[in-house]
């Protein structure tokens, strides 16, 4: 019966634990609950394993709930990315192509596919914590592409994003003139495939 109780004692903070882990998960859903739609202009900074400053740049940045992104990058060089509730779409004008996958391989590739996908499985990829406003999301698999994305609000507004890979490469982006958005502006989650680019097929079903 004593070694029961001692083993139910040494549980203890592993089971408190896992409980604020489970606690900071839902706060984070609660807060991504508040806004099932945003657009905002960004800022970006991003710096190499030594803090070295390696680029600058800035572009409009939006989601909406279920599964669609959009981030397109307009300085200093740009890109686009489509998320479009099936497919991501990734464009680089300057190599004039365009890459595509499945939506669930960018979820597992980035934990900042969180934001616009909510259902239980997908959220048990991952760790979140937090601190203050602040959440940190981490995934479990080693393969993730992305080593941790942080997320910072204020009240009910995305303010800041910050992503760092798995070379230690750090990307910060600073959220302004957040807005929900308009019906009209969902059109922002269509890809229009563009003439004359190469196209890079990474679906899991797709033809080779």
């Amino acid at each position: 019966m004593r070694k029961k109780v001692t083993l139910l004692v040494m549980a203890l903070p592993l089971m408190a634990s896992l409980l604020v882990v489970a606690d900071e998960s839902s706060a984070l859903r609660a807060k991504l609950e508040e806004m099932a739609t945003l657009k905002a202009n960004f800022s970006q900074v991003v710096t190499d394993i030594n803090n070295k400053e390696i680029q600058k740049g800035s572009g409009v940045f939006a989601l909406a709930y279920p599964n669609k992104f959009y981030w397109h990058l307009t300085e200093p060089d740009e890109s686009l990315i489509v998320a479009d509730g099936t497919d991501v779409w990734i464009y680089n004008p300057f190599a004039e192509q365009v890459s595509v996958m499945d939506l669930n391989q960018a979820i597992t590739a980035s934990p900042i596919a969180l934001l616009v996908h909510r259902d239980e499985e997908t959220w048990a990829q991952y760790s979140v914590t937090s601190k203050g406003d602040c959440f940190d999301i981490q995934p479990k698999s080693v393969d993730a592409g992305v080593e941790s994305v942080k997320v910072c609000f204020k009240d009910k507004t995305l303010t800041q994003m910050v992503l760092k890979d798995q070379q230690g490469n750090v990307s910060s982006f600073q959220l302004t003139d957040q807005t929900a958005i308009t019906e009209a502006e969902m059109s922002l989650f269509k890809f229009i495939l563009p003439e004359d680019v190469d196209i890079d097929d990474q679906r899991l079903n797709a033809v080779n």
